[in-house]
């Protein structure tokens, strides 16, 4: 993140001429705020340099003396993982004092890969103006798109072509979920250039999270990209075999897959409350798991192994082994604290529109939310340099 002094941002706070600054009274709109943060992300006049949103600001530049607390913070915060703004944004929150004036500051920087959308709908800032990108904007955006050092989901897969696509899933499917309604209708551009301005395609080829989800036939291009599944008789890997399974397919087909074998292996116990209720207690909270497996999806490395994803059923645990050791900033102190950083940004993009993902960085907190619930122990996290794998127990 570009550092913005406090110098810089008091400056940017009286110039009423620059197109980096958006001030705001209050944040009683939050709407309006993630539309700025959209357009400054996409820095459309090219500055590269980040913008600010400042909180607690009139018009020209004086204090409009609104409240800035933490709570108000955290809310500000909120707005990079709660899945509204894609590709996520790169911004940090802070409260600063400027010239006497009690301020909240979000900082935008400008993103890799534009063009960023909030809801759908790609937003620029022009002069003082938050307004929907033309169609020409969108296409200088995605043209200004930096091919350099890409995640691993969004390079391009250099032997194959569009032709590996199931474009006919893409625009019945995805295309309306991934793009607002009245954007499509207006729609002049080509199945190409969609697929471009989506970061599925470089060059006029698929990019490897575009055949993750939409391939054909993805495990022939990404061998490791699948599920295994096995239920075991015992609680050593050499015990028998009851079941098992490899779920391949799409994302989508993968994903859906995985919410079906949890729910067919989950055991629920009956227990009559009175003459008139029920109790039912499963084993094993399905949301919980759910979370886990997805985690694993989204996470795992796809770059340079064919290891496929463990779900392991044991009689006393379940155990799921993803490859690929942390990534970034998420550490083992910070895993599960709410910290995120993407390996495969593309692959989070896929499912949150898929459905999969209502808002990043809850995963696993929800996991152990829905297991404390259930009576479940708290899951057990193991990080190698190689894999990252959750043991998670019945409930008592």
């Amino acid at each position: 993140m570009s550092p913005l002094d406090r110098g810089e941002l008091d400056r940017l706070r009286v110039d009423i001429e620059s197109d980096r600054v958006e001030r705001k009274r209050s944040a009683s709109n939050l709407r309006n705020i993630r539309r700025t943060v959209c357009a400054l992300a996409n820095d459309l006049p090219g500055h590269g340099l980040p913008g600010v949103v400042l909180i607690g600001v009139e018009d020209d530049g004086g204090c409009s003396d609104a409240e800035i607390d933490d709570h108000l913070l955290t809310k500000l915060a909120a707005i990079k993982d709660d899945g509204n703004i894609l590709p996520i944004p790169s911004l940090v929150v802070q409260k600063h004092t400027l010239s006497e004036c009690e301020v909240a500051a979000i900082i935008v920087e400008p993103s890799r890969s534009p063009p960023v959308r909030y809801r759908g709908r790609t937003w620029v800032r022009v002069g003082p103006t938050v307004r929907l990108a033309t169609p020409e904007e969108e296409l200088r955006l995605s043209e200004r798109r930096r091919a350099g050092q890409r995640p691993f989901d969004r390079r391009a897969a250099a032997e194959s072509s569009l032709e590996e696509l199931d474009l006919g899933y893409f625009e019945s499917q995805y295309l309306p979920q991934a793009v607002a309604k009245e954007v499509l209708d207006d729609n002049r551009r080509t199945l190409e250039q969609q697929l471009r301005s989506l970061r599925l395609s470089v060059d006029g080829l698929p990019t490897w999270g575009a055949l993750l989800g939409f391939g054909k036939d993805p495990q022939g291009w990404i061998p490791g990209g699948y599920v295994q599944f096995l239920r075991i008789d015992g609680v050593q890997v050499t015990d028998p075999i009851r079941s098992q399974k490899v779920l391949t397919g799409r994302l989508e087909d993968v994903l859906c897959q995985i919410d079906e074998i949890l729910e067919l292996n989950i055991r629920v116990r009956t227990e009559v409350a009175t003459a008139s209720r029920e109790v039912r207690s499963p084993d094993y909270p399905l949301a919980a798991l759910q979370q886990l497996a997805r985690n694993a999806v989204m996470h795992r490395s796809y770059e340079g192994t064919h290891a496929p994803i463990q779900l392991y059923w044991y009689a006393d645990r379940i155990e799921i082994r993803n490859p690929g050791g942390l990534f970034g900033q998420v550490t083992p102190e910070k895993f599960g604290d709410g910290t995120v950083d993407y390996r495969n940004p593309l692959v989070a993009e896929i499912m949150h529109h898929l459905g999969f993902v209502q808002r990043f960085g809850l995963g696993v907190p929800l996991a152990r939310k829905e297991l404390r619930r259930n009576g479940n122990p708290a899951p057990r996290f193991d990080f190698q340099p190689t894999h990252v794998s959750v043991t998670v127990r019945p409930a008592r």
